[in-house]
């Protein structure tokens, strides 16, 4: 005995007898674990249908559209996502990620869990280069742990999986993905980190290189405002046209699209639009001069040749790029 008075510390009970003190705790503990299950219950129950994600996948890319940079020398009001994201452009967004998943796990036996998608969230949380973006982000979802696992970090892991296991995209017999069982789980939202001590000048972080570009030199590099795109150069062996966005809030890395994309280069020029990246001249597959160029439009990801008229003589430098600014 501690010389306690087990009588006078009692919890009254209307509907039974009083709970001795030294039951209290357990008491307790035991009605919070009830109510944690039947709210983890509820929250496993929930679904996102596709209109839903298209809406999210929209709200992201209003944050990322807020920080595009704007040309100092376009006289033009900067216009609405609206204009430069099409409603098709949203939804094939949504379907290629979604897609991209079935195939992990049908095709290559490699589904994504539930774990997967909180590492993931844990891993930008702890890794941003832009903590302040990233909290845009996440109030763009609503601080939601399950809407910001399956529609931010579902498609920057499905993309690097697909990549990791050299897969190809599944694209015949698949109308619409399945997208109601793919959002049950309970999740939590990770706190994102402010880094050490901050943003502190003249020093280096280092990048990820998880889905990074082959290693290359005389590439090129632009910053729209949101992401870094890298792309063209020379490898140990040949000439590329291929390239990635590395995304420095979610510190993920994403290919370029290679569809129309020009031909393999190194030593070229790129010029950053309000929407494009013009990509012209350079030095081509044994070293020949090229007077070439493309088009890559940094909403929809796709490529376009450019106009076939007025290019300067092929002599590996730009004097003019008027028609590829229309």
């Amino acid at each position: 005995m501690d010389g306690r008075d087990e009588s006078a510390n009692t919890i009254s009970c209307p509907q039974g007898p009083a709970l001795p003190y030294k039951d209290k705790v357990n008491a307790r503990t035991k009605t919070l674990a009830i109510l944690r299950s039947e709210a983890a219950s509820k929250v496993s129950q929930r679904t996102l249908t596709f209109a839903e994600r298209i809406a999210y996948q929209r709200a992201i890319d209003e944050v990322y559209w807020r920080h595009r940079i704007w040309p100092n020398d376009n006289p033009d009001p900067k216009p609405s996502l609206d204009t430069v994201l099409p409603q098709a452009q949203l939804e094939k967004r949504v379907v290629d990620y979604l897609r991209d998943s079935e195939a992990l796990e049908d095709y290559w036996q490699r589904p994504i869990t539930a774990g997967d998608l909180q590492a993931e969230m844990d891993r930008m949380a702890k890794n941003t280069k832009q903590p302040e973006v990233l909290r845009e982000l996440f109030d763009a979802l609503g601080n939601d742990p399950l809407v910001v696992a399956e529609c931010l970090a579902r498609p920057v892991l499905a993309a690097h999986l697909m990549v990791s296991l050299d897969a190809i995209r599944i694209e015949a017999g698949v109308s619409r993905p399945n997208v109601i069982a793919a959002a049950s789980a309970n999740y939590m939202l990770p706190k994102i980190s402010e880094g050490s001590g901050g943003c502190i000048d003249d020093t280096w972080t280092a990048t990820s290189i998880s889905s990074a570009p082959d290693a290359r030199f005389f590439h090129t590099a632009v910053w729209t405002g949101s992401e870094m795109i890298v792309w063209g150069g020379q490898s140990s062996c040949c000439e590329l046209n291929t390239g990635g966005r590395y995304n420095p809030s979610t510190d993920s890395w994403t290919a370029t699209s290679i569809t129309n994309a020009p031909g393999a280069r190194f030593e070229h020029t790129v010029v950053l639009t309000s929407s494009e990246m013009i990509v012209w001249g350079g030095l081509g597959v044994n070293s020949i001069y090229s007077n070439t160029g493309g088009r890559y439009n940094l909403s929809t990801t796709v490529g376009q040749p450019l106009a076939s008229l007025t290019y300067p003589m092929a002599d590996g430098f730009i004097r003019q790029c008027g028609p590829a600014a229309k």
